[in-house]
């Protein structure tokens, strides 16, 4: 499987460029999943998102569109993954896992500062519910009403494995125990590449490979030339020939790049989200 996406959809310097004129805010998600396979949703890093938004969210793309979902910033990045039982909790009581079969890897990025605690990692990943049925219950049993700004939606439609992937950005990581740890408890790492701002890591250490392209020589800014497409599609490709899922996401959103480097990616490996 092969999933081709954007992270986040709803930024104002879109409308016009990438979202045609006139078109309602709330149809942008439905524009971006007739063209692309997949979208990151990043609202989740910065806040709590209310149940009824996930299940509007999943109501307005095709049957086998995915969304992957970024992990709180509450739980990674103030927490620092410490004393996080209650807060993993009531993030999946938010309904998240009413996306459904539409629900792919949950991505958990770790802050530039906070470098390789073994120990720490390995109590987290503990937590980590690998089924959605095992996450329902988590979060039915577990989660903190009082941080919710609706009635909880534990609620889990279809039983599936729930994946999980870490970005990391401080160079303490660039050892083996961090490998031998992520295949010890199924986690894949992230391959982000952040135009030389921070370490990219890229060993297989599960059967998913998730792909975030920060920008090409500018973070959050420059687009890919075509050399820098054609190399991360030969890539994809050797990904998808040693049986990996793969999902790339395009997160150079300041200058309106993102979604057209997805669709020239997409072009390049032959997938047609209408398909």
């Amino acid at each position: 499987m092969i999933r081709l996406g954007i992270s986040g959809w709803r930024y104002a310097g879109w409308r016009g460029v990438f979202y045609p004129e006139g078109l309602p805010q709330r149809r942008e998600l439905e524009h971006a999943a007739a063209r692309l396979t997949s979208v990151e949703v990043n609202g989740s890093f910065y806040s709590l998102q209310r149940p009824s938004s996930w299940r509007s969210w999943a109501s307005q793309v095709p049957q086998d569109f995915v969304f992957a979902v970024k992990g709180p910033r509450y739980i990674t990045h103030m927490k620092k993954l410490v004393d996080v039982e209650a807060p993993l909790a009531t993030f999946l009581a938010t309904g998240v896992l009413s996306l459904g079969d539409r629900l792919g890897p949950l991505l958990w990025q770790l802050p530039p500062h906070l470098g390789f605690h073994p120990d720490r990692l390995a109590a987290f990943f503990d937590l980590l519910p690998r089924r959605t049925s095992d996450a329902s219950a988590y979060a039915a049993a577990r989660h903190d009403p009082t941080k919710l700004r609706e009635p909880a939606d534990t609620g889990n439609p279809v039983d599936q494995p729930l994946r999980h992937v870490l970005e990391v950005r401080h160079d303490s990581f660039r050892t083996p125990e961090f490998c031998e740890l992520l295949r010890a408890h199924d986690i894949g790492m992230v391959v982000a590449d952040s135009a030389g701002t921070w370490p990219m890591f890229d060993e297989v250490t599960s059967d998913l490979v998730h792909v975030r392209l920060h920008g090409d020589e500018e973070l959050y800014a420059s687009g890919y030339s075509d050399e820098a497409l054609d190399r991360w599609a030969e890539r994809v490709r050797e990904w998808e020939a040693a049986g990996l899922d793969v999902y790339v996401y395009f997160d150079n959103d300041a200058k309106v790049r993102a979604p057209f480097d997805a669709m020239a990616l997409q072009e390049r490996l032959g997938i047609d989200p209408q398909h």
